[in-house]
């Protein structure tokens, strides 16, 4: 099975941006509706933002208008790009397709400090 591979998650302030990456050999990005997820310490896994094929949007409602999910021009590769960061952002951050049918990555963890 082809991996999905996450990363760009650090140590931020509030306020602050990054921009997490997945990646994957071949073509199973391009062909599927990709999304991100993210699991806080204690608490479920949750649904953050997903893209469509054509690059349809939507996002979460905790996450609306902070976070921008894209599409890399090489097709094999999804960002989220995180603006004005807050702490309860603080989560392992997971990419996968929407809706999940797969086994979940390694993530890549994001921590907002006060």
């Amino acid at each position: 099975q082809v991996q999905l591979v996450e990363s760009g998650g650090g140590l931020v302030q509030a306020g602050g941006s990054l921009r997490l990456s997945c990646s994957a050999s071949g073509s199973i990005i391009s062909i599927n509706v990709m999304g991100w997820y993210r699991q806080a310490p204690g608490k479920e896994r949750e649904w953050v933002a997903r893209i469509t094929q054509s690059g349809v949007t939507n996002y979460a409602d905790s996450v609306k208008g902070r976070f921008t999910i894209s599409r890399g021009n090489a097709k094999n590769t999804v960002y989220l790009q995180m603006t004005s960061l807050r702490p309860e952002d603080t989560a392992v951050y997971y990419c996968n397709f929407w809706p999940v049918n797969r086994g979940w990555g390694q993530g890549t963890q994001v921590t907002v400090s006060s």
